[in-house]
């Protein structure tokens, strides 16, 4: 039985140092794919992109810096857990964004209602659905490519 769980949450795309803008980003959970989170992001005048990381990475990024690669979170400022940064990257493309802790906190508290962080292992479909959620990540990748 496939589960999920979503919230919309208003993030800012910073541009540079002068220019910044909110757009809507989509969370999602499912329970087919435990280990994942997607983030889709609606830039104004494109097509939503998509991007499908780990929620372990989301959920220790809210506290400290961590990732390594194309997806990296960190608290905003050392002094305050307040708000998060996420940076993206593909090759020399850079996106940073940045939210409020909370709604990234109640998202990952529900998802962890539906699968507590250890137990993704547990779910009796999850290896009958991997390749199906592998087959859904690579086709995401390539039409955001």
């Amino acid at each position: 039985m496939r589960e999920s769980v979503q919230a919309e949450v208003m993030m800012s795309f910073l541009v540079s140092e002068e220019l910044s803008f909110r757009i809507p980003v989509e969370l999602r959970y499912e329970t087919c794919d435990p280990y994942a989170v997607r983030l889709t992001f609606h830039l104004p005048g494109d097509a939503p992109v998509t991007w499908a990381f780990g929620r372990e990475l989301l959920i220790d990024g809210v506290g400290a810096p961590c990732g390594d690669g194309d997806v990296r979170i960190s608290p905003a400022d050392s002094d305050s857990l307040s708000e998060v940064l996420i940076r993206l990257q593909v090759g020399p493309d850079r996106a940073l964004f940045r939210s409020s802790t909370a709604p990234l906190v109640a998202f990952l508290d529900r998802t962890d209602k539906l699968v507590p962080l250890g137990q993704e292992g547990a779910l009796a479909d999850f290896d009958t659905h991997l390749d199906e959620a592998l087959d859904r990540i690579l086709a995401e990748e390539q039409s955001a490519g």
